[in-house]
């Protein structure tokens, strides 16, 4: 029986202390937490004391030190996703975030400003949609993982037997980490997708699942983390395993999407498109080795499907991606590149299966996991697809559901869903489902990494290309052009302060966020708007001649248009850039 933690809580409040209390049948334990000292004790309910405020919780986040002290996290709203193998797992929905302080009257103003900042920062993570989570079940593992676990394991706490990469509150909770008897009243959260479905073919009703794991090694936001670090870890690393439940069989199916594995880096400098800039001065080949030599301890063979253009500024990315893995000279490692655009421009949809049967063969080796009624692996995953493009978002989506639903069709043949000779494809009504779920799934995935919601999901919904669909792609990449520019900065910050890459001392009282900017930043967009508008009055209210008109147009209309220049070409200093974590620069 797996260590499970508590899952239902009354939060007791009173000026000098938290009570935590744990609400399960038969439970006793209650969590004391200290508001001065910020020690955490476990005690017993009759220590509550009567005169407390109290109030129902769902869980805890973890705790995390601002400028004003140490905050509770606390997760106050959830709603039921629906059952993994008979456990419950949840959505978390709301949260609260406590202060242990009972005043900010000891800050100065400044610190007051920088308080209130960092607090929305948190906020805004909390925000972001996709926070997930269970009791008494391990969501960060595969159920292939979960098999091939040692007793040892099994009797593991959820914290400590979690995978770190996808434990969104590992941070929050390092508090809780070196104190096991207080486990029980935390669990780890992960952050990106999950969908559970009941449904129904040839009138047997199965369970079908996506779950998306996102990592929170590299995390952030689309163009500030982009390649990987010193580690090894990718940007926008989400592990996406689909699972099937059919009369006690179960089966799974994972796959991987990151960032394209070296130094590169692609700053928004308020270009529509930002060249991406390879790093000249950094050994590529010392990280992307310890990528893949991790990626092959945990997933085993490895098929890249770099799906980018192979011309124009993605080329060069191609290129040197192509030559890496030549030069890695690891047998375990294969290379495919895809030019997604070309080959499916003007809505060639269909050519996407030239890419589905060239892997044919390697699908079928690596297979899935498949486990019978009576509990028995029959087989294992032994390889792994590791999908790309720029963002790792909507190209990507479209070619993982496509080889998911290859999987699919396999397991459901072999648990005795489908018969011999039917394809899912003609299933109308699970067609339906399964589309939308994949599309679901590239939406959360996008608004975690990019702002707004994916790309090309008309496709992924109903298999056509839609006018409907260009017209909202284009709406989505207006707005998510604007966040890239103008808020993802303050974005990145906040997962940055969420996941502990910068951390808040209290003694030091200068933090980064005074940042002054120069002259050129107030000054030119106020140019340009006035000279922009002098231009458009110059030409509603015509001079006494058209030569006199035009003169005037021509020099406001020059003025905007040069100002405007001297802006994109300092389009650095204009956006919004992150201000806490210097991450490695590129240039």
């Amino acid at each position: 029986k797996m260590a499970t933690a508590y899952e239902k809580f009354n939060l007791h409040t009173t000026p000098e202390k938290f009570y935590i209390e744990a609400c399960d049948d038969g439970s006793n334990d209650v969590l004391s937490i200290d508001r001065v000292s910020t020690e955490m004790i476990l005690t017993v309910r009759k220590d509550i004391p009567p005169h407390a405020v109290t109030r129902p919780i769902c869980g805890i986040m973890g705790t995390i030190r601002l400028v004003a002290g140490t905050y509770l996290i606390v997760v106050t709203k959830k709603k039921k996703v629906g059952d993994l193998l008979g456990h419950a797992v949840w959505k978390a929905m709301d949260f609260d975030v406590i202060s242990y302080k009972k005043t900010v009257l000891h800050l100065t103003d400044n610190q007051m400003q920088d308080n209130k900042a960092f607090l929305s920062m948190i906020n805004s993570v909390l925000l972001t949609d996709g926070f997930y989570f269970a009791t008494d079940y391990d969501l960060t593992h595969t159920l292939q993982r979960l098999a091939n676990t040692s007793p040892e394991f099994q009797e593991m706490s959820l914290l400590e037997r979690a995978d770190q990469r996808f434990v969104w509150n590992g941070h929050l909770l390092r508090e809780f980490m070196p104190q096991p008897e207080l486990h029980r009243f935390a669990f780890p959260v992960v952050h990106g997708f999950i969908i559970m479905k009941s449904c129904c073919i040839n009138g047997k009703i199965f369970d079908w699942n996506i779950i998306s794991r996102r990592s929170c090694f590299r995390a952030g936001v689309r163009y500030y983390v982009r390649g990987i670090d010193s580690e090894g870890h990718a940007a926008n690393f989400v592990e996406t395993e689909q699972i099937v439940q059919y009369s006690g069989g179960k089966a799974s199916f994972v796959q991987t999407r990151g960032s394209i594995p070296f130094y590169w880096s692609q700053r928004p400098n308020l270009k529509y498109k930002p060249k991406p800039q390879i790093s000249k001065t950094i050994d590529h080949l010392d990280g992307f080795q310890r990528h893949f030599d991790s990626q092959i301890i945990i997933y085993g063979k490895q098929v890249i499907l770099n799906l980018i253009d192979q011309k124009g500024s993605e080329k060069q990315l191609e290129q040197a991606f192509d030559k890496m893995v030549s030069s890695l000279g690891n047998g375990m490692v294969k290379y495919i590149a895809f030019d997604f655009h070309k080959e499916c421009s003007r809505m060639r949809w269909h050519r996407l299966q030239i890419l589905v049967d060239m892997v044919t063969e390697m699908q079928d080796e690596y297979g899935y996991f498949l486990v019978d009624v009576d509990g028995n692996v029959l087989v294992q995953q032994e390889g792994m697809f590791r999908s790309n493009c720029m963002d790792c978002l909507d190209r990507t989506n479209v070619i993982q559901s496509l080889l998911a639903r290859r999987s699919l069709q396999s397991q459901l043949e072999r648990l005795g869903v489908l018969h011999m000779g039917q394809r899912i494809e003609d299933q109308s009504d699970f067609e339906k489902i399964y589309k939308n779920a994949w599309a679901d799934n590239a939406n959360a995935c996008a608004k975690q990494y990019a702002g707004t919601g994916a790309l090309k999901t008309d496709f992924t919904r109903t298999g056509k290309r839609t006018q409907w669909g260009l017209v909202m792609d284009g709406w989505n990449s207006m707005i998510r052009y604007y966040k890239n520019n103008f808020s993802d900065g303050f974005r990145q910050d906040s997962i940055d302060l969420f996941l502990g890459n910068y951390s808040i001392d209290e003694a030091d009282m200068n933090t980064p966020l005074h940042e002054t900017k120069d002259w050129k930043f107030l000054t030119l967009p106020i140019i340009m708007v006035v000279a922009f508008s002098m231009c458009i009055i110059c030409l509603l209210m015509a001079g006494d001649t058209w030569t006199e008109t035009l003169a005037y147009v021509l020099f406001w209309g020059t003025a905007s248009f040069v100002t405007a220049g001297v802006i994109i070409f300092n389009g650095r200093e204009f956006v919004d850039a992150p201000k806490l974590v210097q991450k490695e620069k590129m240039d």
